[in-house]
């Protein structure tokens, strides 16, 4: 696990270095600035190189940077501020303009710098963030660097993943000044974490010794018989004994036969929609986990159907979709009353602002405290799904970085329900369960995007063939 630092959580970590371990304000520049400039020449045999340095610590940083790549006679070096931008050309550019307190748009020269490094056409190296760039919530205050690479000093930030952050930071690696770090910090999984998801059988087992969900789904109008499956399918790959697809009776003709391993339920309809039916929906009781909502459309009669799982379900419940607008449309304060189930809403952000009421800038801006307000709040796991994707309980937060634009197709959102219904079965922590389910997701995407040699070709489908993969490398790491 590797932990990510608001702006407030890394200032409160070098305040401690400073009281509690005795190191001076002027060697924490001192070691920020060695690191960084070792991390170039590990990168990098030589070159053309100019620092370009502001005000503030971020600048004195720089300043260090200069000095230690001038010790090394494969590297030409040059130091600029803002204000003294030099016409020649350079092979690597260190951004060292602003670091992570920046609170306002850059303005006149430091505006005029950030677009110089952008146009100057060299490998840009961003000290420990890009510099316009939110530290909190990785959005862009006016104008930003683009960096190749950012050497983030002693943690990752949580700006280098949020909003534009993933694609303003370019590789982000993290290199250690030796200060201590807050414990209660947001957390991103790698292949190791994941892995005590997959422990060995016995071999003396049957079907009936896994666990069993189901998938419940599906209108007329959205039949999605072959998404619907998908879902089905990536939990049965996460090593269930049982795994169920549950849809109204005018959807069966059309999920028949697409995924012959899963069983099916057929729910009560009106011939197009979805209609409650207690004693349709009391065979689903008995599953580990239970996901709602793809494909149903937004009606009351779906409300009906989460709150009543909410009101006698006793396993796992994820909320997805078309559950989640019913929620908006018919009343999220269910959420709040007394239950016996754990529950997952798994909103992408445009869901998250309706079921909040707040603006997708006002989400954006508060980052992980607008999630984890939320969870907290209705008791549950949040899920908020984008390119990255923040995972909290209200307690417990994980950041998933793992993922490829290839993912942002119709029915992909489908996959990750089903693999996380089946991921959840596996009786590990929810908020854990979750943010393993997004790596494991995010990593067929990359997956994906690898075999097919680019990110337009991919498909729902072309993610769910990826898992089988994806678990086996992780189980071999």
């Amino acid at each position: 696990m590797k932990r990510v630092l608001s702006t407030e959580q890394m200032r409160g970590a070098e305040n401690s270095a400073l009281l509690l371990q005795g190191i001076s304000s002027s060697d924490l520049v001192v070691r920020a600035g060695n690191a960084v400039a070792k991390a170039i020449t590990d990168r990098f045999s030589g070159g053309k190189v100019l620092v370009i340095v502001g005000k503030g610590n971020n600048g004195a940083d720089g300043r260090v940077i200069f000095q230690a790549l001038s010790l090394n006679e494969n590297f030409s070096v040059s130091l600029a501020d803002v204000f003294h931008l030099p016409e020649e050309k350079f092979d690597i550019v260190v951004d060292c303009i602003f670091g992570t307190g920046l609170n306002r748009e850059p303005e006149g020269e430091y505006a005029a710098a950030i677009d110089y490094i952008n146009d100057c056409g060299a490998f840009v190296v961003a000290c420990d963030i890009a510099s316009g760039l939110s530290a909190d919530n990785g959005t862009v205050v006016g104008r930003c660097v683009k960096a190749d690479l950012t050497v983030a000093i002693q943690n990752f930030k949580l700006g280098h993943f949020l909003c534009d952050g993933i694609d303003k930071s370019g590789e982000t690696i993290v290199v250690d000044i030796g200060i201590g770090e807050p414990q209660k910090t947001p957390l991103i999984l790698d292949g190791e974490d994941v892995k005590r998801l997959f422990r060995k059988p016995l071999r003396n087992v049957n079907k009936g010794s896994f666990k069993k969900a189901a998938v419940i789904g599906g209108s007329k109008s959205f039949s999605g018989s072959a998404v619907l499956a998908y879902s089905a399918l990536a939990a049965f790959k996460t090593g269930l004994g049982y795994s169920n697809i549950a849809v109204p009776g005018c959807v069966f003709p059309a999920i028949a036969g697409v995924a012959p391993e899963c069983t099916v339920t057929i729910l009560k309809d009106d011939g197009n929609n979805f209609v409650f039916d207690e004693d349709s929906v009391l065979p689903l009781l008995k599953y580990d986990a239970l996901s709602v909502g793809m494909g149903m459309g937004a009606t009351e009669e779906v409300y009906k159907l989460v709150v009543f799982l909410l009101k006698n379900y006793r396993g796992r419940l994820i909320i997805d979709a078309d559950g989640l607008n019913a929620l908006h449309l018919f009343g999220a304060d269910v959420l709040r009353e007394k239950r016996d189930c754990e529950v997952v809403l798994t909103p992408h952000v445009g869901e998250f602002c309706r079921l909040t009421g707040k603006s997708k800038q006002q989400v954006l801006k508060e980052g992980v405290s607008a999630a984890e307000t939320f969870a907290k709040s209705y008791g549950v796991t949040l899920v908020l799904k984008s390119a990255t994707t923040i995972i909290t309980d209200g307690e417990n937060v994980y950041i998933n970085i793992k993922g490829s634009p290839c993912m942002a197709k119709a029915g992909s959102g489908d996959v990750l329900s089903g693999l996380l219904t089946g991921i959840l079965c596996k009786g590990e922590e929810v908020a854990f369960s979750s943010a393993a389910a997004t790596y494991i997701f995010g990593t067929a995407g990359e997956s994906a995007e690898k075999e097919h040699g680019n990110t337009f070709t991919v498909t729902a489908m072309d993610l769910l063939r990826s898992l089988s993969s994806v678990v086996t490398d992780i189980l071999d790491s």
